[in-house]
């Protein structure tokens, strides 16, 4: 099974990957790690993408697509979360031509729908763990111990520079001109199934739980 997690930033699409990593066995495809990990491996793609990203350059969609494919090869199965591509109409093509070369399709592409008053609130006390990516919040989820990670015990804690009312106006508006139209995209396949992101973290999981199970809205 293929799906692909869709929502603004902050609306909880790395939180509900982590778990199905853990409950479904499933893999995350995200594409800055796959860029981090393209650019520590020494592959010949690796080397291409660093000297892109030493540039200052925007990696190019057919290098992403490539990355991607990597993967498809190393699990023919399938089983992936794409999570921050496709951002594009381009993309979603690109991404949908792939999978069917492979002998694979997109099951399901879950929108976590959220109130942008919310996403304010919630990105501006979000924080993560530099070491294993445990997200947590000032006010919903704080660390058991004062700077300390629940998961791991580092207390190499982080805030994204970019997490504030202001930059997000901006990540928004970036999000709503290129990426929004993908909810008409599939939902003309038949694919979309909306999820209410600002329901409770166990509750969101229920509902995708539901959409991967066959049973939406049961």
């Amino acid at each position: 099974m293929n799906i692909i997690l869709l929502g603004p930033p902050g609306a909880g699409k790395g939180t509900q990957a982590r778990r199905l990593e853990k409950e479904r066995g499933m893999i995350q495809l995200s594409t800055g790690d796959m860029l981090r990990e393209a650019r520590n491996s020494g592959s010949e793609m690796g080397v291409k993408v660093a000297r892109i990203m030493d540039a200052g350059e925007l990696v190019t969609d057919e290098i992403v697509i490539g990355l991607i494919e990597e993967k498809l090869q190393e699990r023919p199965g399938g089983g992936f979360i794409f999570d921050g591509f496709p951002r594009t109409l381009a993309q979603a093509d690109a991404l949908g031509d792939l999978l069917a070369r492979h002998g694979q399709a997109l099951d399901a592409v879950i929108e976590l729908r959220v109130d942008d008053d919310e996403l304010v609130r919630r990105i501006s006390g979000r924080y993560t763990c530099g070491e294993c990516g445990e997200v947590y919040h000032d006010d919903t989820r704080p660390t058991k111990v004062e700077g300390k990670c629940d998961k791991c015990g580092s207390t190499n804690l982080k805030r994204r520079a970019d997490d504030n009312p202001e930059a997000l106006k901006t990540r928004l508006m970036e999000y709503y001109k290129k990426t929004s139209p993908l909810i008409g995209y599939y939902y003309a396949k038949g694919l979309l199934y909306p999820v209410n992101g600002l329901a409770p973290i166990d509750t969101v999981a229920q509902e995708i739980a539901l959409v991967l199970d066959g049973r939406p809205g049961s």
